[in-house]
């Protein structure tokens, strides 16, 4: 076996509302299989990582009306030995407009390519993140930092 990892970069989302975050488990799955997780998924070719972030929330929530409020950041993360790759995550803060359910199911479709996995949706709150899997949390404390202009200054300061 090879030590070689691909790096594949990703888009991760943390949607927030009213200090809760957006989590979801697989319904059909167990939890020490997949845990509880974030929407998140591979930025395709030509895509940018904030447009496959909005692309993959609605996927794997069915939520329409989510925005990028800002990005978080950049962490990479070695799946392995799940997969043999590096993920390179494009971490995004998003809110969504309208009216949400407190918890519901959702299905992603994968584009039609094999049968669609069933999520549960479901708000948790900040102080909670901790339970995210596969280090997905890693940067839900940038959530509580200033906003910044694009040389790293805090706005309104």
């Amino acid at each position: 076996m090879s030590d070689a990892r691909e790096v594949r970069d990703k888009a991760l989302c943390y949607v927030v509302r009213d200090g809760r975050l957006l989590v979801f488990r697989h319904v059909d799955a167990s939890p020490e299989e997949v845990g509880l997780q974030v929407p998140a998924g591979s930025v395709r070719p030509g895509e940018t990582p904030e447009a496959a972030a909005l692309r993959e929330g609605r996927e794997e929530t069915g939520l329409t009306g989510l925005r990028v409020v800002r990005p978080l950041g950049v962490v990479e993360y070695d799946i392995t030995p799940y997969r043999f790759e590096v993920q390179r995550r494009h971490v995004f803060h998003l809110e969504v407009d309208g009216p949400v359910p407190e918890r519901w199911t959702s299905f992603e479709e994968h584009d039609g390519a094999g049968e669609p996995t069933r999520f549960e949706c479901l708000w948790i709150p900040l102080s909670a993140g901790h339970v995210l899997q596969s280090g997905q949390g890693a940067l839900l404390g940038r959530l509580y930092d200033p906003p910044r202009d694009r040389d790293g200054r805090a706005r309104g300061r």
